[in-house]
């Protein structure tokens, strides 16, 4: 069968390996779809510290249910599903409290081991999510980034008519901008490219901002808030100025989620958040929001076509990863049909 695989960093190929063999707890699934996602792309260059080579790559992931065992969730041969990829030990103290995303021992599709941008894949029964009746199988491959932006917005306890700055207008960043606004608060993307922010304008983004003069960026919040500054401040960009940059675009008594994975530390005035009396919250990938997640997508509260840049086939995927590695501008959403 086909599969999309990292040998080692830089090189990417469609190859054919084994059709893989359910175990006992697990759903054989036939792939439909698998979004390439900017970890991927880390894990082509080999600036992710986390993957290890040889790497079948692919997390965002949507097909059909071919074999199956008795399992918690009725989930029967023929259902069609998407799969939640963090894989949890389910005994330590995260566990215990439902922070499954937060696990000591977590592991990652396409990360820790292997993905699923391959023809055929088992998964744990309990951690798939069925689809819902006429959702296309591109629509609910996107699930799963929309579920990142939705942790985020969770952990900063987002309220209706709150003001929420998001930091970086790329596919994380616009979707949680579109959830801050299908909850009723008002969204403010900030990024340093003008070309992304008017495409965020263009998906209805209520406002945008340049941030590259930081000082300006402040202004401008300040004039949009009327004063107060936004109530939660969502970091997806990972840059360290950026992160920086939310303490000053943050309300008093205000929130900040951070999202982005910086590459190193950031020197932040630890005197700014006493005085703000700032909360400050991890947001790691995402734990029991599929089923919202699908949600939205269905009711068509947050579009995720919008931010499709394409579909491609199996063949096609190794060039386009090198493609988006090159020329990042160029796209927001890829997704692997099978």
């Amino acid at each position: 069968m086909q599969a999309i695989k990292l040998e080692k960093p830089w090189e990417v190929a469609c190859v054919d390996i084994d059709r893989p063999t359910r175990k006992e707890g697990e759903a054989l699934i036939k792939v439909k779809a698998a979004g390439i996602c900017g970890s991927d792309i880390g894990a082509f260059r080999g600036t992710n510290g986390l993957v290890s080579y040889p790497r079948v790559i692919g997390h965002e992931i949507a097909g059909e249910v071919v074999e199956i065992g008795p399992n918690k969730k009725g989930i029967k041969t023929g259902d069609r599903v998407v799969v939640d990829p963090y894989l949890y030990c389910g005994h330590c103290y995260p566990c215990s409290i439902g922070r499954t995303n937060c696990c000591e021992h977590l592991r990652v599709l396409g990360v820790h081991v292997d993905g699923g941008m391959c023809e055929y894949f088992t998964h744990p029964a309990d951690m798939l999510v069925k689809i819902p009746e006429g959702m296309s199988w591109v629509q609910a491959a996107m699930a799963e980034p929309l579920t990142i932006s939705l942790h985020g917005i969770h952990r900063g306890g987002l309220k209706a008519g709150e003001y929420c700055a998001v930091i970086g207008a790329g596919p994380i960043g616009l979707v949680a901008g579109l959830v801050a606004q299908a909850y009723g608060a008002h969204a403010i993307l900030l990024d340093i490219v003008d070309e992304r922010l008017q495409f965020a304008k263009k998906l209805g983004i209520e406002h945008v901002v340049n941030s590259m003069d930081k000082e300006k960026a402040i202004e401008e919040i300040r004039k949009i808030t009327g004063g107060t500054m936004a109530q939660q401040v969502m970091e997806c960009s990972g840059s360290n100025a950026a992160i920086r940059g939310t303490l000053d675009f943050v309300s008093n008594a205000g929130r900040i989620t951070l999202t982005g994975w910086p590459k190193k530390e950031t020197s932040i005035p630890t005197d700014l958040i006493t005085k703000k009396e700032v909360d400050i919250r991890g947001a790691r990938t995402s734990a029991g929001e599929f089923e919202e997640a699908l949600d939205l997508i269905n009711s068509k509260r947050v579009d995720m076509m919008q931010v499709l840049t394409k579909t491609i086939t199996a063949k096609e995927a190794p060039a386009t990863i090198i493609d988006i590695e090159k020329n990042p501008g160029k796209y927001m959403k890829v997704v692997v049909t099978f």
